[in-house]
């Protein structure tokens, strides 16, 4: 009658080790990594696991010549860039994309592939997901331990990311277009507040009757950027402050800067309309 007993407290001691087991947390042999770093306006971030020396031979031994490696262990390494680049001299769009390289005693074949996930080297990798191949030349340096990537020398237009481990360093060159994004941004910024200043004069206008207030925002607005939008809502603004003469003046330099502008013209009717009535005010 007790033998169950002793199978079911055995069964729960077992049960026991296992789960102590599952939770034994232990160093991994080679640790995940994850390395971001801005570049002007673009992250550059890399996701590996790095293996270890531990007393061996790598170049031409853990990591045989001729023959494609994932750049670390585990899954296959990750690099993201959040704008375009120029990597190692060639056009790279923002994405993410598997790292590979191929070693050898000289120069080495570095690899980007579309396929961003994946194990590594095997059949989930296929060639033809090759988004670009180029030709780097590693360098001596000082020893490291564990493999790592880092970016270095970046200023706002370029960088160096390099893949360093053992006594071996292989810097790749990006270069930024950070130089037109930054004008672009500033010119979307402009674009977006003389809107915004134009937009807040007509409302001061036609709806508060303000026309001090819409005066002093139009005026901002054409301070950042002459548009036929805001230049007709000064002409309205002269208008109902009874400068008439003005209004007609500015009102038909607006025709003129809108009739350019083409489908973007949506006032044309209004515009037009209304420089015929002060018009007749005139005779």
């Amino acid at each position: 009658m007790k033998l169950p007993v002793l199978f079911a407290s055995a069964a729960f001691v077992c049960a026991l080790a296992g789960a102590a087991r599952a939770d034994l947390e232990l160093p991994r042999p080679s640790p995940f990594a994850k390395v971001v770093q801005t570049v002007g306006l673009t992250d550059v971030t890399v996701d590996y696991s790095s293996p270890g020396v531990k007393g061996r031979k790598i170049w031409g031994t853990v990591v045989p010549y001729d023959q494609m490696w994932r750049a670390g262990a585990n899954s296959a390494t990750k690099i993201t860039f959040s704008r375009d680049v120029t990597f190692a001299g060639k056009p790279v769009p923002a994405g993410s994309y598997a790292f590979f390289v191929i070693p050898t005693k000289g120069a080495w074949t570095v690899i980007l592939n579309k396929k961003a996930d994946q194990n590594g080297v095997g059949r989930e990798y296929k060639e033809s997901d090759d988004l670009l191949r180029v030709q780097v030349t590693p360098k001596a340096a000082p020893f490291r331990e564990r493999l790592a990537y880092l970016v270095t020398d970046f200023t706002d237009d370029k960088a160096s990311l390099d893949l360093e481990w053992e006594k071996v360093r292989l810097a790749i060159p990006l270069t930024l277009q950070t130089g037109a994004q930054a004008l672009a941004n500033i010119n979307n910024a402009v674009d977006n507040t003389w809107r915004t200043y134009a937009n807040a004069a007509r409302y001061m206008l036609e709806n508060k009757k303000d026309t001090d207030a819409a005066g002093k925002y139009v005026d901002q607005s054409l301070a950042l950027k002459e548009d036929w939008y805001n230049v007709w809502i000064k002409a309205q603004v002269q208008a109902a402050k009874g400068d008439l003469k003005s209004a007609r003046t500015t009102g038909e330099h607006a025709f003129e800067l809108g009739k350019k502008a083409g489908p973007m013209f949506f006032l044309e009717g209004e515009i037009k309309k209304t420089l015929e009535e002060w018009n007749k005010k005139k005779a």
